[in-house]
């Protein structure tokens, strides 16, 4: 990855707050789309080494993206965090809900960014601050790669403390995607509250 690279572009052409927006959490049978969005400064320094490491949530151990991601909470960095939950993805479609929750997660950031990457080939609908779009970016743009760990860490969390409520699915293993496991339970016990009911195979085993 080059490290900060494509930010210090945006900065030399006068932007004062670039951000990275990625989200985690479109495949799985159950639990929302996670997003988040991480924004830098010209002048910031990151305090620990460790945060070199940085790069595609899906290359990282499990053990790794969680010191990541406390270290990166603990910067002097502007972070935002959006959820769209289950039932909204049913009624939307989940295209739309990885929208709404990057729109969310944008929306809670202190300061506005002035100008934002978006992995994908997709920019938000409706935003007028200026943005790029990147396919891959979480493997070529630092700050998408430090949103999407933020996100990939807090949907997992997540997904561990519905296992506590609905231990019976192995939610703390599979975090909501397809596994044969979870497919297996679904087929079981039928879909819990937090499954997506219009996704298959849910739908053909929803008891509702």
């Amino acid at each position: 990855m080059h490290r900060k690279k494509a930010e210090k572009r945006i900065f030399s052409l006068g932007y004062k707050c670039v951000a990275g927006i990625d989200e985690v959490g479109r495949g799985p049978l159950a639990g929302p789309v996670v997003s988040a969005c991480v924004a830098l400064d010209p002048g910031h320094v990151f305090k620990d080494k460790e945060l070199k490491k940085i790069r595609d949530s899906k290359l990282l151990a499990e053990k790794t993206r969680e010191r990541i991601y406390d270290l990166l909470m603990n910067e002097e960095i502007d972070i935002g965090i959006g959820f769209c939950p289950e039932k909204m993805i049913d009624k939307v479609n989940i295209f739309q809900a990885s929208f709404l929750s990057m729109q969310a997660a944008l929306e809670n950031m202190l300061v506005e960014p002035d100008y934002v990457f978006i992995d994908g080939k997709f920019r938000l609908p409706d935003c007028p601050i200026r943005q790029e779009a990147v396919i891959g970016g979480d493997n070529k743009i630092f700050v998408i790669a430090a949103a999407g760990i933020i996100a990939k860490v807090t949907r997992d969390r997540l997904m561990r403390k519905w296992h506590e409520h609905f231990p019976q699915y192995g939610f703390d293993r599979h975090k909501g995607y397809g596994t044969r496991l979870h497919e297996e339970m679904i087929k079981l016990h039928g879909p819990s509250p937090i499954h997506r009911k219009s996704f298959s195979p849910v739908s053909n085993w929803s008891r509702l």
